[in-house]
């Protein structure tokens, strides 16, 4: 029974996250890539991991610094997969300063640290509400 809560669990943090990065892309662009779902699942799915595992025992500002850092790092890993070897065009930031290939930029990882607060007390709050009474 374990195993299936963790399942379910992990597959509705994956498909939460997802859909908010999806709709987030939707509400400020105006059109999405199936690609941001999929980022987006994974960000949030090991945010949520992390989270878990280090939410007693990291500062807060710290969690927050460590959940840009890998917002970032996902972005990075989807861009070059659908953006330089798949060639799918699905976002560009070389016209913002301090950009890597055009992927990651500093002016979106900045967003992402101040946003990171909002991500860290939803994902708790989402776990504790609808995961605290599964087993362990």
């Amino acid at each position: 029974m374990k195993s299936g809560y963790h399942i379910l669990e992990s597959l509705f943090f994956i498909c939460f996250g997802g859909l908010v990065y999806y709709f987030i892309e939707i509400t400020f662009r105006g059109f999405s890539h199936y690609s941001m779902f999929l980022c987006g699942g994974v960000i949030f799915y090991l945010i949520s991991l992390f989270n878990r595992r280090y939410s007693a025992s990291l500062h807060f500002v710290t969690r927050m610094i460590i959940a840009t850092f890998i917002i970032t790092a996902i972005e990075l890993i989807f861009g070059i997969i659908f953006n330089l070897i798949l060639h799918r065009q699905v976002w560009d930031y070389s016209a913002h300063y301090y950009h890597y290939k055009g992927q990651i930029c500093l002016t979106f990882s900045i967003l992402w640290f101040f946003l990171t607060p909002l991500v860290l007390y939803l994902e708790t709050f989402l776990r504790h509400f609808l995961f605290s009474n599964s087993v362990q």
